[in-house]
């Protein structure tokens, strides 16, 4: 099991330094921790993997705002989120960009965790298989690349898919791309060993629930289960 907590954008290095001083993660599951890139360099060396939220395509270059994949290796970061759903939404993502920043991440030497997801809307309309096998199309394979489900209409909203309903999603997921696949979607102490328990569904990315060391814990001792 890997559980992957996206601390988005909270957490400077003060409050970074903080949290991993409280935090210890169990023994038996891959804990990794994706920090705001001001707090990426706080974090690395601590004790346990860490993932930026976003990584550029190219080398170098006048991409203002960006960070290059060469640029996180560099301070010790060993991979990075990619296509997280509010990149789609606020930054205008698109599967074309995804597919360019997991080529040039992993090119690199960086793991990728790549998200994949319907909104509310696609799920009503009865769109959510054409979305994912879309989605899950402009990924690459690789060793170091793990996906990650996230239906849109859960992220933040304090809804969560049924494991019923997060089960169908990985299964589809693993018949199109054979790699480990993680639920995101408001996961929480109170739902995460319903949902890791799933056959299909192998950890969890972790969005609020990561910022607090307890409630953290909680969701990666679920994963033991």
């Amino acid at each position: 099991m890997l559980v992957a907590g996206n601390w988005k954008m909270f957490k400077g290095p003060a409050a970074t330094a903080e949290f991993l001083d409280a935090f210890d993660p169990p023994a038996g599951v891959d804990v990794l921790l994706c920090p705001p890139s001001v707090s990426l360099a706080a974090a690395v060396g601590r004790g346990m993997p860490i993932y930026a939220q976003n990584v550029h395509w190219a080398a170098e270059g006048a991409f203002t705002g960006e960070v290059s994949p060469s640029m996180l290796l560099e301070v010790g970061v060993e991979g990075s989120i990619v296509g997280h759903s509010e990149r789609r939404q606020y930054f205008g993502e698109t599967d074309d960009s995804v597919r360019a920043r997991c080529e040039g991440a992993l090119e690199a030497g960086l793991g990728v965790i790549a998200c994949v997801g319907e909104t509310e809307a696609e799920r009503e309309a009865g769109e959510t298989e054409s979305v994912l096998r879309r989605q899950v199309a402009a990924i690459p394979r690789h060793e170091r690349l793990v996906l990650a489900y996230e239906p849109v209409w859960a992220i933040g909203t304090g809804k969560t898919a049924t494991p019923e309903l997060a089960r169908q999603a990985h299964e589809l997921i693993k018949e199109l791309h054979d790699t480990r696949v993680l639920y995101g979607g408001s996961v929480k102490p109170e739902n995460a060993a319903e949902l890791l328990s799933q056959p299909a569904i192998d950890g969890a990315l972790v969005g609020g629930a990561s910022l607090v060391v307890e409630s953290f814990a909680a969701i990666c001792r679920a994963a033991l289960t």
